[in-house]
């Protein structure tokens, strides 16, 4: 009985590519930190001194009435979602990604 729910445990991971897809969130998970490094370390300190922030592109605000708008995280956090959706597309363009969803609807189109 074990031995069953086994073999069909197996298969499942095996059909589903459940491996492949926690891979995917591993590396994703990677990626995301390494980009948020890149922005914190990196970039904000050279769009902060480029205008004029000495201390980074998080320093950046400005006041409305009573009101502390801090418009350097937000733009921070643009620039961060900019880079990985870019590593993201460029991902999916160098490993021909497109290319398995093809192959994948032509022998679903075979196979009927």
């Amino acid at each position: 009985m074990i031995r069953k729910h086994v073999e069909g445990f197996r298969e499942f991971i095996i059909e589903n590519k459940v491996v492949g897809l926690a891979i995917g969130f591993v590396l994703a998970g990677a990626v995301a930190k390494l980009v948020t490094a890149l922005v914190t370390d990196v970039i904000n300190p050279l769009v902060g001194l480029v205008l004029g922030q000495a201390k980074g592109l998080d320093k950046i605000s400005f006041h409305i009435f009573s009101a502390d708008i801090l418009l350097g995280n937000f733009i921070s956090s643009l620039i961060d979602f900019m880079i990985v959706v870019l590593v993201i597309y460029f991902g999916y363009k160098w490993f021909r990604l497109e290319k398995l969803k093809e192959k994948e609807e032509d022998k679903k189109d075979k196979k009927k």
